[in-house]
């Protein structure tokens, strides 16, 4: 696809698709400054809650959830991967999933930010992030099996 292709489509788009993916741009290109710039402990000071697995997914299921609110997560989600492919940078996983939140947090939904690695035999060891809310799978899915979840953000 050429930039004009992508520009012709980016002009036909409804106002509203049109502003979440340039809000997802912005969003992703913040992350990777602040993955870039400050050690991670500090870009997680403000991901959010700390919670070991187990208890974040007892409070994942308390949070309040309407279909309001999981199109809105949905639309991020897809905002974001979607530009996640166009930003003149790598945008993997972790940024999607900041991104992600960043852009809910600022709506009041609230969502989870899991971190999860796994290792098959003699292989390196692998790290994933993704995103959820109460009823909304938003990034980082499918999660391949294998995976073990270390650490969840609310």
């Amino acid at each position: 696809m050429t930039v004009l292709s992508k520009l012709k489509t980016l002009a036909t788009m409804d106002p509203a698709h049109r502003d979440l993916m340039a809000e997802a741009a912005v969003s992703l290109a913040a992350a990777r400054l602040a993955l870039l710039a400050f050690p991670f402990r500090k870009v997680a000071q403000r991901l959010g809650e700390p919670a070991p697995p187990e208890v974040a997914a007892a409070r994942i299921a308390q949070m309040p959830s309407g279909q309001g609110d999981d199109d809105l997560a949905n639309a991020v989600g897809w905002a974001v991967q979607r530009m996640a492919g166009y930003v003149p940078f790598k945008a993997l996983c972790l940024q999607q999933a900041i991104a992600a939140k960043m852009m809910l947090r600022r709506r009041g939904v609230q969502s989870a930010l899991h971190f999860g690695v796994a290792r098959e035999g003699t292989a390196p060891l692998e790290a994933h992030a993704w995103l959820d809310t109460a009823g909304a799978r938003v990034t980082g899915y499918p999660i391949r099996n294998g995976f073990t979840e270390i650490a969840c953000f609310l």
